[in-house]
């Protein structure tokens, strides 16, 4: 795959994600979980998305794959993320963001950004990958920056 686009994405709910619901949109992407010390981040995120509700994406991956931090079914996380932190935007049906059955999307996240030092694993929930409105990968972040410290490198590709 060459392009965000070409993915076939499903939803918590166990429905395929319409696509054009991200088509010339900035685009950020992020392995949750609700059991991890950054889980506090869903508040931020939130924000961010109800603050450009017409130009920004966020698209959460629950992954159990760290500390098994994300055990619940797809109704236990639906259920934490909308009681906990009112999340409105699209959750992801739970994948793996490493090892040989990584989701194919975050096999091509992490070949085009790589992280610290230029290794490709995933590190943490809450990693974090920004992409343009043309679904290109322009930045990686660690799970330690908060969605906070985002809003200049998304403002800039709003403009």
């Amino acid at each position: 795959m060459n392009n965000f686009y070409e993915f076939q994405l499903t939803e918590l709910n166990g429905q395929p994600f319409d696509s054009a619901r991200v088509q010339g949109k900035v685009v950020l992407i992020v392995n949750v979980a609700s059991q991890c010390g950054f889980t506090k981040q869903y508040a931020g995120l939130e924000k961010l998305f109800r603050s450009y509700p017409e130009r920004l994406m966020i698209l959460g991956f629950p992954c159990n794959q760290f500390g098994a931090q994300e055990s619940g079914s797809a109704e236990q996380i639906r259920e934490f993320c909308t009681l906990n932190y009112e999340v409105s935007f699209p959750i992801m049906a739970k994948c793996e963001v490493n090892g040989p059955d990584a989701h194919p999307l975050y096999q091509w996240l992490k070949q085009q950004k790589t992280g610290l030092l230029g290794t490709e694993a995933i590190k943490w929930n809450f990693t974090k990958f920004l992409l343009d409105q043309r679904g290109n990968v322009i930045a990686r972040y660690a799970p330690q920056t908060s969605p906070e410290e985002l809003v200049f490198d998304i403002e800039q590709l709003l403009v």
